[in-house]
């Protein structure tokens, strides 16, 4: 199977893991720390290895492989580069992102590399790590592709400063394979083996703890939270219970080269090694190097993000249309003394760089304009806030379509207009930060505002679908919903909650959507008076209503009118395309009634495996299967066994409970760990490599399954 080049560019993840102080100090003794190093092994004033960064992401490894369909009998980790943000905290919740970023050609029989990169974030909004890694495919080689680029580390040609040598247990590697990495190869003899060794290998990440531990030690002791970066190159295999050494050059400040050998034959583990140290850098959110728009920048809101993003290092355009809060007046042109002028000015005054533009964003001309002037001046746009807006509050029987038109030309059409032509340059440039404004009146409702609310609900589905058009370019979009005190707010809230409703605290949460911090695009944000929530909109379980034989009717609909408006275990959609998956699944397996089954988890696609099988003929994808003569085995143990074969030929699909004479390959697991990855708990990879999912046969072929459903 040929390589997927189109998966260049795509993202990978959001993965998530929550850990604590038990899951850092087993990783610490899986890569040899003990009482030698208790800060590492003990909670109380626990620090973290900075090398647990890798072993806490090693699912994302698996992911990537799956989507470049590399041929997972010839996968090896090839180099690794990790880069230090900030400290990791010894326990909470850890959210990935990554993307392939290319794949290169090493020749016939040479294989191939495929480089992904990922970003760590903690809970707690830091910046953790980033991971850039290659992986080499050995059996990938040969598509004449792009060929590697050429690098080369010189060591100094002198001792090295630091020898330090350590001998892992003999089975070392059952104590780190409890991190994560629980592939057979490191604890099963007989499949050790039958890949061509004596016996289990190390994990040559486990010899990676190893190299980082002795870096600490020697260059900055007893101070883990100064690694910067730490990069290298797998050179080749480790039996546990053998002596190595970790050879260390110090090249300049806070730089150093270093490699690990093993001790007894002088064959090198581990090549091409950079540590990096140093004090941590102020953590803080920064723009330097950005370009950000601000719409209605000249008072209220708009005013407060400008003078923020451009004291962070932003370089900003200040737009405001200077008209009053109906949106009358207006067009001040280059007027010294326009709202935009006089902001430019404040910001300038501090030392920022910024520039005024008076545009009316309810013209496409004046969006276009708007986005001209970021370009010509600064070169670029990153950032765009949609903040221009107006009031023209009637009743909805009085509201003509002046007062609706004039509203909905700001807020929606506004917004569509500076967006365009901003998105078109951050798609170009893969990289953009999009925040939609809001409102509770368009979440909730508010009487007299029939405009207002339509146009900022309206705003949440431009969000929808902006956020998707964007994912694979970086681009991220979310909306905030601010509670502050404006030009628009006075007179509409009391005179005592307007006092407390400034926009300084509404501001630190559109700041941070702003930054490239944000892991999540297609929020929506509550934000006032240091108050913080997400909104979202939510679907039930649901009802299927009437059968393939009988339409349904408003009198059956009448008799399952509460099981349909049920909320509980409702669930979220992040875009179409999955809510109708599982409206196709219901239909195959219909949601029980929940009031009579409360402890049912209708949150599953599948509830079992025959419901799988059940379903997989309305999952088949004809149009992928033209030329493709397969039989797939499956064999389920457990809670609801058996044995169901999926034969595909000439683009048809048949599936039957029995054994097949001459399967292509067989796949058994257990009950449980089917119905965890068929429901997307678990990765296809993920259960293969921890031994939870069995191929026999011919294994290659088992990688079409994903391309030929719809699962």
């Amino acid at each position: 199977m040929a390589l997927n080049l189109k998966c260049i560019g795509e993202k990978v993840g959001p993965f998530t893991k929550e850990y604590d102080h038990k899951d850092v100090i087993l990783y610490a003794l899986g890569v040899g720390a003990g009482f030698s190093d208790l800060q590492y092994c003990y909670e109380k004033d626990l620090k973290v290895l900075p090398s647990f960064s890798i072993a806490s992401i090693f699912e994302t490894l698996a992911d990537f492989a799956i989507k470049a369909e590399v041929n997972l009998a010839g996968i090896l980790h090839g180099e690794q580069d990790l880069i230090f943000h900030n400290p990791i905290p010894p326990e909470g919740t850890l959210t990935t992102n990554g993307q392939i970023k290319n794949i290169y050609d090493k020749g016939r029989d040479k294989g191939a590399l495929v480089i992904g990169e990922s970003e760590t974030f903690h809970s707690n909004g830091q910046k953790l790590y980033t991971s850039i890694f290659s992986l080499f495919c050995r059996l990938d080689g040969g598509f004449e592709g792009e060929k590697t680029p050429k690098t080369k580390l010189t060591f100094p040609q002198r001792d090295p400063d630091f020898i330090v040598e350590e001998t892992p247990r003999v089975d070392q590697p059952l104590i780190y394979r409890l991190s994560g990495d629980i592939f057979p190869l490191h604890a099963d003899p007989k499949f050790a083996k039958a890949s061509g060794f004596e016996k289990p290998i190390m994990h040559g990440l486990c010899t990676h703890g190893f190299a980082c531990r002795a870096l600490i030690s020697e260059l900055i002791p007893g101070e883990p939270d100064k690694a910067r970066r730490m990069a290298c190159r797998f050179a080749s295999t480790l039996y546990p219970g053998v002596v190595i050494k970790t050879l260390i050059w110090k090249t300049s400040e806070g730089k150093a080269v270093w490699k690990v050998v093993n001790a007894e034959t002088d064959d090198i583990i581990i090549n091409n090694g950079i540590f990096e140290y140093g004090n941590i850098p102020k953590d803080e959110i920064r723009f330097d190097n950005r370009v950000a728009i601000v719409t209605g920048a000249g008072a209220g809101l708009g005013r407060v993000y400008a003078l923020e993003l451009a004291a962070r290092g932003a370089k900003v355009v200040v737009n405001d249309y200077g008209g009053s809060p109906d949106g009358t007046g207006g067009g001040l042109g280059d007027n010294a003394s326009s709202p935009a002028q006089m902001v430019v000015d404040q910001i300038k005054e501090a030392g920022g760089e910024a520039v005024a533009n008076t545009d009316n964003v309810a013209s496409p001309e004046g969006g276009e304009n708007i986005v001209k002037t970021a370009v010509d001046v600064f070169g670029t746009v990153d950032i765009l806030i949609n903040n221009a807006g107006i009031l023209r509050d009637k009743s909805f029987v009085k509201m003509d379509p002046a007062h609706w038109e004039a509203v909905l030309g700001v807020h929606l059409s506004g917004a569509y207009n500076v967006t365009r032509p901003a998105f078109k340059i951050m798609k170009e440039k893969g990289y953009g930060r999009i925040i939609m404004t809001t409102s509770a009146a368009g979440l909730y409702g508010n009487f007299g505002q029939t405009n207002y609310s339509s146009a900022k609900l309206a705003l949440v589905g431009l969000m929808n679908t902006l956020k998707l058009e964007g994912q694979k370019y970086d681009i991220k979009v979310n909306t905030v919903a601010p509670l502050a005190a404006s030009r628009l707010t006075k007179g509409i809230m009391p005179d005592e909650i307007f006092e407390k409703s400034k926009p300084e605290y509404v501001m630190p949460m559109t700041l941070y959507l702003c930054s490239d911090r944000c892991p999540v695009t297609g929020n929506i944000y509550n934000a006032g008076m240091g108050f913080f929530n997400r909104a979202a909109i939510f679907t039930s379980p649901g009802a299927v209503v009437g059968d393939m034989d009988q339409l349904p009717d408003a009198d059956a609909i009448s008799a399952k009118i509460k099981q349909i408006s049920n909320l509980k275990n409702a669930k979220e959609y992040f875009q179409l395309n999955d809510q109708v998956m599982d409206l196709l699944t219901s239909l195959e397996s219909p949601p029980q009634d929940v009031a009579d089954n409360d402890n049912e988890d209708t949150n599953l696609k599948f509830g079992s495996p025959a419901a799988v099988f059940e379903a997989m003929p309305g999952l088949f994808k004809s149009d992928a299967a033209a030329g493709i003569d397969v039989v797939f085995q499956y064999i389920i143990s457990g809670k609801g066994a058996g044995d169901w074969y999926c034969a595909i030929k000439d683009s048809a699909c048949e599936i039957k409970p029995a054994r097949h004479d001459k399967p292509t390959c067989t796949l058994k697991m257990d009950s449980p760990d089917f119905l965890a990855m068929m429901n997307g708990k678990i990765t296809p990879m993920q259960a293969y490599s921890s031994g939870k999912l069995v191929i026999e046969g011919d294994i290659m072929k088992s990688q079409l399954i994903e391309k030929l459903f719809k699962l």
